[in-house]
Order: C-alpha cells, then structure tokens, then sequence
C-alpha cells in the first residue's frame, strides 16, 4: 500500500492484522532525533523495524496493536522536542490537503498584523486570542475586531502581504509533495480573501475560501461581508469539495490551530493540530507541536527524499 513503508518486508499473512504506524519527529530546524530514543521506544512496543524517512529528523516503526501509555510517552517525548503519533497504517497517504491559512500556512494572523497599523494592535490580539482558544463566538470576535479597521486605508493590506506575513516552514514541500503525488489542495481560513489569494498562488493551492473585507472610498468600511466563514464553513467546506472531487473524508488530512479548525479536524480522516491552542490540541489525536509542515507528509509515510519543490 502507498505510504505504508514500515510494512515492506513483512509476512504477508500478517497484513492482514489490525496495525498501525508510531511516528517520531521533531523539528527539522533543530534535529535532535536519537537513533537510540527510537529503538528504546520501537523495542518497548514490539513494533517492527524503524524506518528512517529523515535522519536525525523523522522513524517510524509499524506496531500490530495501540500501546496503552501512548498519552504518557508522547508527553515524555515533548520536554525532549519530539513529536508522536500513532494512526492507523491503513490510508494514511491522503487525497486531499484542507488547510487553515493563520498560524498554519502563514506565521502570522493577518488581522493582528493588520490592526497594528491601525494603532490597535494590542486589543486585536487579545481577541483574537481568545477566539482561537475558544473563549469566544468566533464571528462576533471576527465582527468586533473588524469593527476596529474601520478608515484603514485599503493600500496597507499590500503593505501588510509584503512587510509582514511570512510563510510556515514546510508549507511549499507540503504542496508540492502532495500535489505531485495526484492530491487536491484547499485553502479555508477565517481570515480573508485579499490574504489567501496571495497565500494560495504562493504555494499552489487549487482553491481558496475564507471572508471579504468591505471596502468604500479606498478605505475599510469596519464591516465584513456575509456570511461569516468560521467553523461550520469550514466542515461545509470539506463537505463540498470532498463530494465534487468524488473522495471520502478518510481521504483528507486537514490542518489548523484554532477553535473554529475543531469540525473540519475532527471530520477529516487525519486531523491535525499544528503548534495549537491547548485546547485545541487536546481534542486531536495528530498533535505536531515542534515539527514544521513537513509534519504532515513524514506522517503520511514520505521520506525527505519524496520532497519535491
């Protein structure tokens, strides 16, 4: 099965048992993956042989059965600046990548970074905070902070695309990868068209949805356009595009940060929470917390040498 390299080897009388797949990784920027932290944990589960998909990067190792003390390996595993997660071997190379854009695909939020060139960026940001936690209704958060941009001329978005916004680590090897492997790509954010158009044709995403910014005279109105895409945009979102292309949701992984990410993650095949809110994190299964987007494809089964852009 693609993906599936742990298996390569294996009997194939013993396919046909329940199995799964033990990732390990960390942040490419900091390689600290022991090749003897991996073997420790592959002979304390009895999985088969690791895998190396990155040296000093990314293993894997196949398990026929879920370890009991995952939970408490993986928080061991943290204060040591790795990740893990276990999933299901079966299907994990998906069709289609549905991504938020803040936090996620870009380092910023963009009306944070947009609000601190209205001279409100500390209140912004506050709610913004909250919202994303979960503290908040996300489009009444989304309207108040708008509401704070009113008379920001409509030139300081370019301004913002260029000045501010940076790209996360790994997003174009996420898209190219995928892509070139035959997957779809969507990106659906809270935050708003003038960014995500930009965003989408930086990386190669094939759609892209998020809200309007409503503008007069050359200046924003205060107002967003309706209706609001928060998080049940965002499952509607994957709804629509996986009964278009004629795919499951197994097919999908989806990724994202945030509050309003918790009904597309929670409906994708793969759902996961990248470098997320706690309360996010603590209700996905795939919490990638020091990797970068790359993440996303060592747990799909590629090695860095499948990278492509």
């Amino acid at each position: 099965m693609a993906g599936v390299r742990a298996y390569d080897g294996r009997n194939p009388a013993e396919r046909s048992l329940p199995m799964f797949v033990a990732t390990l990784l960390c942040n490419p920027e900091n390689p600290c993956l022991a090749p003897a932290l991996v073997d420790s944990l592959r002979n304390a589960w009895g999985g088969g042989d690791a895998q190396w998909l990155a040296p000093d990067i990314a293993a894997e190792f196949s398990l026929e059965r879920l370890p009991d003390n995952q939970w408490e390996v993986w928080a061991d595993l943290q204060d040591l600046g790795v990740d893990l997660v276990v999933q299901p071997g079966e299907g994990r190379r998906k069709k289609m990548l549905l991504a938020d854009m803040d936090s996620t695909m870009i380092q910023q939020e963009c009306i944070d970074e947009l609000a601190e060139e209205a001279g409100v960026g500390t209140r912004v940001k506050e709610i913004t905070a909250r919202a994303m936690n979960g503290e908040l209704d996300f489009d009444g958060a989304l309207r108040e902070r708008v509401a704070l941009l009113k008379g920001l001329p409509v030139e300081v978005i370019a301004q913002v695309l260029d000045r501010r916004i940076t790209l996360m680590p790994g997003g174009s090897a996420l898209l190219a990868t995928m892509k070139a492997d035959g997957a779809y790509a969507a990106l659906v954010s809270g935050g708003f068209t003038t960014f995500t158009s930009r965003v989408a044709e930086q990386l190669g995403f094939d759609e892209n949805r998020a809200n309007t910014l409503l503008v007069a005279d050359g200046l924003l109105t205060g107002e967003v356009g309706m209706p609001i895409l928060g998080r049940a945009a965002k499952v509607e979102a994957l709804e629509q595009i996986t009964a278009r292309l004629g795919l499951s949701e197994a097919d999908v992984m989806a990724v994202g940060d945030g509050a309003n990410d918790l009904g597309m993650l929670g409906r994708a095949g793969a759902g996961v929470a990248l470098h997320a809110k706690p309360s996010v994190a603590a209700e996905c299964d795939i919490r990638i917390n020091h990797g970068d987007l790359t993440a996303l494809l060592y747990i799909q089964g590629y090695a860095k040498t499948d990278f492509k852009g």
